[in-house]
């Protein structure tokens, strides 16, 4: 006997039928021999139809209020999945992630958690009842309902899984594993077998949406299993794993891109101590990720800051860094959000020379102008125009030979 949490998302829940799809794929897990636990999401589209509805009520809504109102969606998923298993035969109990407890910090929208009780979810699995989990959504320390951001159903079920100490963890989603980029972009995209937790979690941090990078995380502090697989086939799918030798034999594993970037320049900073403190502080009270940072060459005492963010918080971006570039007397700040971030990932960057050069190369030979760069130790990253995202990823994709299963 296997514990085993199945997580499933938002299209493979988005109504009766692919519910009862779900309850299908449980009941033979559970038929298996084995103890489930399953985390959904709400239903495809229902979060962002709470959110439009928290917008119309309130210009800019409580948090507290908000996070309330848009955790409501997995409780109408986990109690019709908990109904149709019954339907079905089999003994399901529902819980939200209040009952659970999924114990967060205090920071609203884009909680954090601290730990899960899995009192109640033993108890219920050893009566041989399938538990079925809200993902998303915690509580604070005063009783208040958090959520998670956006993707916060995988760090809810790779939460439980860690917790609960689970064999395995399986990602259902409406994609049949990891791809070496987003076959929606090119033809040539392949699904890989396995990854390395550390190849996952640059994927995802670089904008690959087939998993949330804090569950990422999660699973490799934790070493949890984890599958990617599709709610629609019975394909294998991928392995999120530990690295092994045959990892490093691939120079790069996969492309991938975001568009929801931003960036931000500062022109004229003074260039003394203290200064980037000023500017990067109030970013993080806030809660808001800064990605990549470069600082000019100071030129007769100041220089110019470039950082990027996420397009979604450069309004309040911009309210914070107007105020303190005016405060350490900046000359003024730039700010442009037509821009993407396409980056190579792969172990294999760690014994392979020339790696950068070569995506450098394969960009110019296409006229892509690159504006920032960042690397680390197995991900090289650039900032270029958005209009050349899909052109970009294209042709680092066949300069790198991804077709190929090496």
């Amino acid at each position: 006997m296997a514990l085993i949490v199945q997580k499933y998302g938002g299209t493979s829940v988005a109504n009766i039928e692919k519910i009862e799809n779900v309850a299908r794929r449980v009941a033979r897990t559970k038929e298996g021999g084995n103890e489930v636990v399953v985390v959904l999401s709400a239903m495809a589209g229902e979060t962002d139809r709470l959110i439009q509805l928290a917008r119309k009520a309130s210009e800019q809504p409580v948090d507290r209020e908000f996070d309330a109102l848009i955790s409501t969606g997995e409780q109408v998923t986990i109690t019709l999945l908990a109904m149709v298993l019954q339907r079905m035969g089999y003994a399901a109990k529902s819980f939200l992630g209040s009952q659970v407890k999924v114990h967060t910090d205090r920071s609203f929208t884009k909680a954090r958690i601290v730990k899960v009780d899995t009192e109640a979810m033993t108890r219920e699995l050893k009566r041989g009842v399938v538990v079925v989990v809200a993902g998303f959504q915690g509580v604070d320390p005063d009783g208040n309902i958090t959520t998670l951001g956006r993707g916060g159903s995988d760090t809810s079920a790779v939460a439980l899984a860690a917790a609960l100490k689970a064999d395995r963890c399986d990602i259902y989603t409406d994609v049949d594993g990891v791809y070496t980029t987003d076959p929606n972009i090119y033809h040539k995209a392949r699904k890989l077998k396995k990854i390395s937790y550390d190849e996952m979690l640059e994927l995802a941090s670089a904008g690959a949406k087939v998993l949330q990078h804090r569950s990422v995380e999660l699973a490799k502090i934790y070493g949890v299993p984890l599958f990617v697989k599709s709610s629609f086939t019975d394909d294998d799918g991928t392995l999120v794993t530990m690295e092994d030798k045959d990892m490093e034999k691939e120079v790069v594993s996969g492309v991938t891109y975001d568009r929801n970037q931003a960036k931000v320049t500062v022109v004229h900073v003074p260039d003394r101590p203290g200064i980037a403190a000023r500017l990067f502080t109030p970013l993080s009270d806030e809660n808001i990720p800064v990605d990549m940072i470069i600082q000019n060459a100071s030129v007769e005492g100041f220089t110019d800051l470039t950082f990027t963010v996420a397009r979604k918080d450069i309004r309040d971006v911009q309210r914070m860094v107007d105020k303190v570039c005016v405060e350490i007397g900046a000359t003024g700040v730039e700010y442009d959000e037509n821009i993407s971030k396409v980056s190579i990932v792969g172990v294999g960057m760690k014994s392979h020379a020339g790696v950068a050069s070569r995506m450098f190369t394969a960009l110019a030979s296409e006229g892509i102008n690159i504006l920032m760069i960042s690397t680390s130790e197995i991900k090289v990253s650039c900032v270029i125009e958005s209009k050349y995202t899909e052109l970009a990823v294209r042709v680092l994709h066949d300069a790198f030979g991804l077709e190929n299963d090496h």
